[in-house]
């Protein structure tokens, strides 16, 4: 089936961030889309045996993507943030039962069921921002059942709603009670149950670690890495965080899409990314959260050409926010990106960092996901919070129903 969008006003970010041509408003704009896929955009194409949509002159960018999320678990942890704001320290919350473990506990005695109920409202929430692709993390559950119900769940979420999800295996992201002492064993439980599982039944398309002094050693996340690749599934990170461990250069020389947070990162694993095309996506909503001070080292990631992305890393943690383009706003108040590096980061950039090489830019090959705004300029982008400015969202061509 064709079909072509006329009189929109495109953005297409069909060039590299230091180009300016992708992010220029092309104004007079067609896009013809076949069988869900761009196969032309410019002002002159032929409408023949088309059906028509007319955008009135609307702004229009590739789909807003999401590429770090937490969206499946169950409970919150609101008593702990009211806890900590009221000066009781965090060995004392974890002490009481709060911490990530609570988190774990509640995603534990949750059904596949319940975790896809309550992870709609936080995906829609998205999906009112303009994402059309939303990556989801395990992570929870620290067990092999546990993990491999919420890879399900979040696989059932993308067939409930009209949205792309990626899903990714986390099981390296705490070390749980049972194994307090004994992580090693632990790390050999995710790399050959979890792993093995995972992708026999087709639930993940890449594996995360939190590489961390907190977590898991970078020769632990290599194990992880090796296993990942082994069953033929992308690798990422969370790295440098909190410390510098080297887990960026790590994750980046064993060939992973992306390493995420980096707020330690040091020359070395900049120079690593930048050798490797590997991803840098920052996390603006955990900073601002966790009322860090260590900011990440944007002007060295820019002089070294390595790729920004932004995500929300919507967690009941650390990040309870379910707005990208608040992410967008604050990684100019926050980082000082500029509304053009932001776009980026959750358009072109964000694709790159999940290995999603058909998204993430309005231009011929790619699947026509694209969002429609009521704005006049991509800056709005970055500049406004709350005002909503989403006219439509529109999925290989498709256009939305369930916002």
């Amino acid at each position: 089936m064709k079909r072509i969008f006329k009189d929109c006003r495109v953005v297409t970010m069909d060039s590299p961030v230091n180009d300016i041509d992708g992010y220029q408003v092309k104004e007079h704009c067609n896009i013809l889309v076949e069988d869900g896929v761009i196969t032309a955009v410019g002002e002159n194409i032929n409408d023949g045996d088309c059906e028509v949509t007319s955008l009135g002159g609307r702004l229009v960018t590739p789909g807003l993507i999401d590429s770090h999320t937490h969206l499946i678990h169950a409970g919150d942890r609101a008593a702990e943030f009211e806890m900590r704001l009221n000066g009781v320290p965090y060995e004392e919350i974890s002490r009481r039962g709060g911490g990530i473990l609570s988190t774990v506990k509640a995603t534990r005695a949750a059904s596949v069921e319940q975790l896809t109920e309550l992870a709609v409202p936080r995906a829609q929430a998205l999906m009112r921002d303009g994402v059309t692709t939303i990556e989801i993390k395990s992570g929870y559950g620290l067990t092999l059942k546990d993990e491999l119900k919420m890879l399900q769940a979040a696989r059932n979420l993308g067939e409930q709603l009209e949205v792309n999800i990626t899903t990714t295996l986390l099981g390296a992201h705490a070390i749980p009670p049972e194994f307090q002492g004994h992580s090693d064993d632990y790390i050999n439980l995710v790399c050959e149950e979890m792993i093995p599982a995972a992708a026999e039944d087709d639930l993940a398309d890449a594996v995360d670690v939190f590489c961390e002094s907190i977590a898991f050693t970078p020769a632990q996340c290599g194990r992880v890495f090796e296993a990942a690749q082994a069953h033929g599934l992308k690798i990422k990170g969370h790295t440098e965080q909190l410390t510098n461990q080297g887990g960026s250069a790590l994750a980046a020389r064993m060939g992973a899409t992306s390493v995420d947070h980096v707020e330690y990162i040091d020359m070395v694993g900049v120079e690593t990314l930048a050798r490797h095309g590997t991803v840098a996506t920052l996390l603006p909503g955990a900073f601002y959260f966790l009322r860090e001070t260590q900011k990440p080292p944007v002007n060295l990631l820019r002089k070294n050409g390595v790729p920004i992305a932004l995500a929300t890393d919507f967690n009941p943690g650390t990040s309870p926010f379910a707005s990208l383009t608040m992410m967008m706003n604050m990684g100019s108040t926050l980082f000082g990106m500029t509304p053009k590096e932001n776009l980026y980061g959750v358009t072109r950039h964000a694709a790159q960092a999940l290995g999603l090489h058909n998204k993430g830019q309005i231009a011929a090959g790619f699947d026509a996901d694209f969002a429609v705004w009521d704005l006049n300029e991509p800056a709005q982008l970055s500049y406004q919070i709350g005002l909503p400015s989403l006219h439509a969202r529109y999925l290989k061509g498709e256009r939305s129903s369930d916002l």
